[in-house]
This record gives C-alpha cells, structure tokens and sequence, in this order.
C-alpha cells in the first residue's frame, strides 16, 4: 500500500482549512464506518461524512481515543461537532466542503499513480459476478486489484481503488448508480481503460424518465476508456454507443448471439442439466468451450468474461482450461446454528485481506459467545509479500479479539509464528477433517474464511446442526436497507424503536436484535419478558421496553434492566409496589406509560390522566421516559379522519402528562410504520418501526423502497408419476383428472404453512413455474402438481421470496403478511446473510 504524508494529502484534498498537529505519521489506511477501525490506528485517515440521519463527527473522539489522529470533517460543524472537534489535541485536521467528495478526490489522485490496465464494469446486473469470475480466470497469471464484494456506491469505489498498490498488474472494479449525476464522481475515480456494460434492466427505473437516460448515466463511466466490451443483443445499449458521439474514437470489442458482425459471435449453445457448452467464432476460429452453468444469467456473464479474455489477447486453449472450473459467486456471508451451541458464520468460499476484514467485523457484531474461533486457508494471489500479509492478518485476528486460529495451508503455516492466540495448523483440508475432534467445538461462534480452491464447503458440512431442507433465508443487509430509508423519512433528532416482538416477526430475535444494536437504533420492543431476557443474555445492551408485563416477571424486569409499559392502574400500583421493596436506596426503575387514543386495546383514557399525574409525581421508585399510543389505521387513507384525531388526542394528552409531571424532555411517540411515511408532522420524539423493517409496506410507493427481509425454501424430496383418477392425501381430497406428475416437498402445518393453502389454494414457485399445492396439507409435507413443468427431486421450491409472493399468499387465505411471517415454526432453521 502507498502511504502519504499528512502535508501531500493536504495538496491533494485542497481543503478549507487544516490543522497539522503531527505531520509525519504516513496515511495508509481509509475509514469512513467507525465501528470497523481494524488496524493501523496511527495510519488511518477516517472520513466523518454527514447524512441527512447522522454525522460520523459524532465518532471522531471514540476514534481518537483508539489511537486514530488524522481525520477529514465538514467545514461547518454544529456547536456539539466543534467540542468535539477540538478535543482531537495532536492531530492532523482537513476541514473540507464535504467529506464524501474529498474521499473521492484522494482515491482519483491515488489512481492516478498507476499506469496499468483497469477495468471499469457497470449495468444493472452481473457486475461482481463478472468480476469475481475474472479474478478467478487471471489470478494465476496477473497479480490483481479488485472490488471487495459489491463495493460499488460512491464511497465503496474509492475505498476499493485505495487498495491498488505497486505490484498491481490488473484492477477490476464495478460502479453501480441509482441515479443521475452519480456516474461522474466514480468514473474519475476508476478511471477505467476499459470498460465492460453487463446489460440494462428496470432496477432504479423510477429514478430515470427513460432507459435511455439510465443508459446515458451509466456509460459516463466509458467516456476516457480505450475499449467499451458489452454485448450488441442489448440492442438500447448498442445503439446509445453507436450513435453517442462521444464514443466515436473509443473501440467496441461486442459479442452477439445474432450477429456475426460483432467482435465474438456465439454461434450455438447447448444447454445441460448443469452445465452449458458454448460454440464460438473469433477472428475466423471457431472452438467450442464448456461452463459449469445452465441458467441465461451464467451464460451471459461468462460470455461478457470470455470476451474479455479475447480481447487480451489468451488463446482459446488457456480460456477453455480455465473456464470450466468456474465456480459460483457466494456474495453473502451465512450466519446459521452449529453443533454443540455454536454459532456458524461461512464465508468460505473467496479470501482476501478486505473480505477477511469484513467478515470479522461482522463476527464482532454477534455478542452471544466470548470465544472466537476462525478457520483459514492460506490467502493466494494477495500481491504482498507473504510474510508481510501475514502479519497483517495476524494484526486484524488481535483485533477482532480471536480466541483461537486454525491456519489450513503451507502459506500460513510458514508463518505460524505471527499468530500468538490458541492456534493449530494444518497443510490440507483433509487434514483438518481427519484429525480433528469436532465435538471440541462448544459455546462459541466459527468463522470460517477459505479461498475456494480449499473447498471449505466441507468443514462447513461437519459444523452445521443437523436440521430437515426448509429454511427460511434472513438477509440482515435487507434489513439495514429498509432500516435506513425510514431513517431517512424523520429528523436526525428523532429516535427510533425497532419492534423485535414475536421473534421479530418471525425471522429470529438475536440476529436482528444485534444488526439493530450495531446500527444504533434508539430502542428495541418487545412483548413479554422472555424474550428479553434472552436477549439480554446474548449481549444485547440496548433499552428495551416490555408490552406486556406480568406481575410475576417483574423481579427479571428489574434484574435485567428492562422497561415496562404500564397501561393501567392496576399494573402501576403492582409495579410501584413491587420496586419500593427491591430496589436500591434512590434508584429509578424507566416506565412508559401508554395512552388509548382510540384503539382501544391497552392504555390510559384521557379522563385517567389527573388520577395518573398525581400517582407518577413525585414518584420514589418510576422514572416516565415516554408516553405513546397506538395509530389504528395509519395505512388507510379512507381513515385519515379518525388518525388525525388520534394524533390530536395524544399531543394534547402527553401535553397535559409533560405538564404535570413537569419534564418537558419526556419522550413521546406515536407513529407506526405507516405513520412514519404518511403523517411525517406528528414524529414527535420518536417512532416506531415495525412491519415496514421486514419489507411490508401497504403503500405501493413505499413497497417500491423495501426489500422483503425473509427468504422461505424447501427442496423437493420425491417426485412420482401418477395415473388418471388417483387421489392424493388424506382423505383422498383431490384427484388427477389426467396423467399427472406431483412432487412431495417437507413443508407442513407444524412449520407454518397453514392448512388452508391445500387443494389448489396455495401456490409456490419452482425453477420460475408457479405450482399449485394439491391435497390437504400434512403436518410434515405437502404436495405439488408439476405436471406441466421441468424440474427435479432436490430441486429448490420458493414458499415466499418476495413482499408480492407473500401479500398475494395472505390475501388467498385471507390473512395479512405479519401472520404468514410469525406462523414460521422455530423448527424451521434460520440462515442469516450478510451482502
């Protein structure tokens, strides 16, 4: 890594104003998230960028406190931001217009320094495929730079080319945009030589008045490249170049399935159960190339790959040696259940210095297990020098806090030295598996972080708890998505509570509850006491408020440092109570105290409220930290009257509470999801987010902005021929009216798929086909009729995979999506991915 001095960063930044308060640390490293400060505290230039829901100044001092001295700010700062600021004694300050420009500027000077090829992919799909495959393609030949998973926005691209360093022979890296005039900021980053467009689709579409516009947008990334490659089928892409002027003396390497005027012609393809063989012409060759992949996103992609490699100048032969052991892109890490209590976190399958980073931060982020353990494989085709990366890693182990390493590979075991924690090593994969004793492993979370070339799929095997075929998908970065755009909905000011109730809706309480924590929601909800005890013994620290708190959990309320809602007198008056006999002298157990403003569930009624003042003031053993209500039906605009009354009803009540109890910081909060969107002037204090965090929204609008947070698979355990006139299940319920072909998947009523989707009610999806499921549903299994479809046992069968499968399912049996959600058995495993 080239480093620079604090005064050339200075002349590369411009900024405002600066402050040099030791100018010869060497600037090394880049931050802009301060939760994954990893190493090299004194060579790290952290980024403290401001956002419409936070400002990363709010950090500076946490950072400063690690051993980080050199930092860019805004150069305005708020009254709060300047204490801050100015307790940062001895350290280097570039005080710039905006910081995430200024990372930009940094990263295009950085690029500038090297003269090597460099690859710039962009479209609407396939770009860290086709990346990664390349990689894969080259690593034995070039020492290559690339994007660490995904890392394609406007701060991940400059973060991805800092990584380009004097061995560099290659750099590949992807810019992905969402709108207009985003381009621009990356392409002068990457800087590209050549550029690859994988295709257009109708992501973002609602950001663009036209794919023309999108395409335009995209393309700014050609516009200094010596060669654009992408395929002429894409017929909007095609002409766009063609005819944009500004492309004229820029060369198209094209490939096409139609055309044998473009660059490569794929002649034919014959397509397999998994794999593909490709027959292709260039320059008048023809040869024929066999992938490991059947389905058109492959094919396409490796076409693009391919192409690439022609264009280079490889030969046929080197490019059919390696392409057919192309393996799958793994671009999410797995958190699932181990053996023995443990905790399983696979990445197995690529390994470098940024992506082992990345996987251990996200192991910070899981507090139920002290211990750590990671398995590794040597890291190849890094560019640095071994012993050098080595200790690096050995650094980033210190500093993820791992308790014990197990090193796989003659690499890493030429280096055993530098690894000071509990260790072992071994040569091979084999080895590993055959002399160690995997009931050893209790009571702590494993990461496993292997190049594919070890096949850590095995180890991952042995490691996982043994659990049926149904598994419900969580994916956290999902989650944090649909976090963030309703952040982006309230003032930075606001607080946010998360609802974690009912097993946070069904997809699993710690592994949300910890997401939330390291994204720092104000709060977190829950219904009973349980389940925030548990949450509490897997390292879960923040406030969280009980719903409904029974009398006999009041003693683990206090214990654990809970806070109930008191709803009524009779629960006050228990409560009260109960604290004046176990509580310390002058201490204060947090309430909150809810208000019926119209739902008439749980709540104080405004005629209450004198009654309620004189009991809470003044009292010895309750401290209020808020009142709240609950909106009856903030989603329905036909109901808007009686919301607006609701929302009155409540500011004139809490008013009268802040009154009396005379603590005008007494936090109050009203608005649910719904409400969050459609009635922004009534956020008050804080809100509420629910549903709309798993990715349900009632307004089209919204959904539009939401990812549906849970995945539900099963696979096709049998699958049989039947005749004409045979019956099906219990109680012979349906018939084949023809010959018939049905496939018996292990998903019943005792994992949540509720009776009433039998007899042709329900639908699910295989390889794309929408099938019906036949018969009355079993405890265990159920049927499908796949007559008229291809497909195999072990094939993959989507239950719900989106909002719209899942709104479409509730509304066939006349439910809402919270029910589908939350009738998911707990006997369904759980895998958690991180993107």
């Amino acid at each position: 890594m080239i480093g620079y001095l604090p005064s050339e960063i200075v002349k590369i930044l411009n900024p405002v104003r600066v402050e040099l308060g030791n100018d010869k640390s060497n600037i090394s490293f880049l931050l802009t998230d301060s939760r994954k400060l990893t190493t090299n505290e004194s060579e790290t230039l952290f980024f403290a960028i401001r956002t419409k829901c936070n400002s990363g100044v709010r950090y500076v001092k946490d950072l400063y406190s690690k051993g980080v001295r050199n930092f860019v700010v805004p150069n305005y700062l708020e009254e709060f931001e300047t204490r801050l600021v100015n307790e940062l004694k001895d350290s280097n300050i570039f005080y710039v217009k905006d910081s995430v420009e200024a990372l930009q500027n940094l990263a295009s000077y950085h690029r500038q320094q090297f003269n090597i090829p460099v690859v710039g992919i962009t479209g609407s799909n396939g770009k860290t495929i086709i990346k990664d495959w390349i990689v894969q393609l080259l690593h034995d030949d070039k020492n290559i730079v690339s994007s660490p998973k995904s890392y394609n926005s406007q701060i991940g691209v400059p973060l991805s080319v800092w990584q380009m360093h004097k061995d560099a022979e290659l750099g590949i890296f992807e810019a992905g945009i969402s709108q207009e005039n985003e381009m621009s900021n990356i392409a002068r980053v990457i800087n590209p030589s050549i550029g690859i467009f994988t295709n257009i689709g109708h992501a973002h579409d609602e950001n663009f008045y036209s794919q023309r516009q999108k395409i335009q947008e995209k393309t700014k990334l050609f516009l200094n490249a010596d060669t654009i490659i992408f395929c002429k089928d894409h017929v909007e892409i095609d002409t766009f170049i063609i005819q944009s002027s500004a492309f004229d003396n820029i060369e198209k390497f094209t490939w096409s399935r139609f055309s044998n005027l473009a660059s490569v012609f794929l002649k034919s393809e014959s397509v397999g159960l998994n794999s593909t063989v490709l027959t292709i012409e260039y320059k008048q060759n023809i040869f024929s190339i066999t992938i490991p992949f059947s389905d058109k996103a492959s094919i396409e992609n490796a076409m693009h790959c391919i192409s690439f490699l022609l264009y280079l100048g490889y030969s046929s032969d080197y490019i059919l040696s390696k392409v057919g052991k192309l393996t799958a892109v793994e671009m999410r890490l797995e958190l699932v259940e181990g053996i023995n209590n443990c905790l399983l976190i696979n990445d197995g399958y690529s390994l470098d210095l940024n992506s082992l980073a990345i996987a251990l931060d996200f192991m910070k982020q899981d507090l139920r297990h002290s211990k750590k353990t990671l398995i590794m494989s040597d890291i190849m085709q890094s560019g640095i020098e071994e012993e050098l990366l080595y200790s690096k890693v050995a650094k980033l182990l210190e500093l993820g806090n791992i308790s014990k390493f197990i090193g796989i590979g003659k690499g890493v075991i030429r280096n055993s030295e530098k690894f000071t924690m509990d260790s072992s090593f071994f040569e091979t994969t084999d080895d590993f598996i055959k002399h160690s004793v995997f009931s050893a492993f209790q009571n702590e979370t494993i990461l496993l972080k292997g190049a594919r070339y070890f096949e850590f799929e095995r180890i991952a095997k042995l490691l996982q708890r043994r659990t049926h075929q149904t598994i419900m998908e969580v994916n956290l970065q999902t989650l944090v998505d649909n976090l963030n755009y309703y952040r982006m909905q309230i003032s930075s000011k606001t607080k946010l509570m998360a609802m974690v109730k009912a097993f946070s809706y069904g997809t699993g309480n710690v592994e949300i509850a910890n997401a939330l924590q390291f994204h720092n929601v104000d709060y977190l909800t829950v219904a009973y006491t349980d389940e925030a005890i548990e949450l509490r013994k897997s390292g879960i620290t923040l406030p969280i408020m009980i719903m409904n708190p029974e009398e006999e959990s009041f003693d683990d309320i206090i214990r654990y440092n809970l806070e109930p809602d008191i709803y009524s007198f009779r629960i006050l008056d228990l409560f009260t109570r109960f604290a004046e006999y176990h509580c310390l002298k002058n201490e204060k157990i947090p309430i909150h105290i809810e208000l019926d403003t119209g739902m008439h569930r749980l709540g104080f009624i405004k005629n209450d409220i004198t009654k309620l003042i004189e009991k809470l003031k003044n009292n010895p053993v309750v401290e209020v930290k808020s009142v709240f209500s609950h909106l009856a039906c903030s989603e329905d605009a036909e109901m808007d009257t009686f919301t607006k009354k609701q929302i009155s009803d409540f500011k004139q009540w809490s008013g009268m509470l802040k009154d009396g109890l005379e603590n005008e910081n007494l936090c109050c909060h009203i608005l649910n999801s719904s409400g969050i969107v459609r009635f922004p002037d009534a956020e008050m204090d804080m809100v509420r987010l629910g549903i709309g965090l798993y990715g349900i929204a009632p307004q089209t609008e919204v959904q539009k902005k939401l990812g549906l947070v849970a995945r539900l698979t099963t696979r096709i355990s049998q699958i049989k021929e039947i005749e004409k006139g045979d019956t099906v299940g219990y109680g012979c319920r349906w018939k084949a009216s023809r010959d018939s072909k049905i496939a018996i998947i292990p998903i019943g009523y005792a994992d949540g798929l509720n009776r009433k989707f039998g007899n042709g009610v329900g639908k699910v999806e295989i390889n794309g086909y929408i099938v019906p499921i036949i018969g009355v549903i079993c405890m265990d299994m159920c049927f499908l009729d796949v007559t008229d479809i291809p497909c195999n046992e072990n094939d993959e069968v989507i239950i719900f995979g989106n909002a719209k499968l899942l709104q479409e399912m509730s509304k066939e049996i006349g439910t809402i999506p919270y029910e589908i959600l939350t009738s998911v058995s707990q006997r369904v495993k759980r895998i958690y991915l991180w993107e």
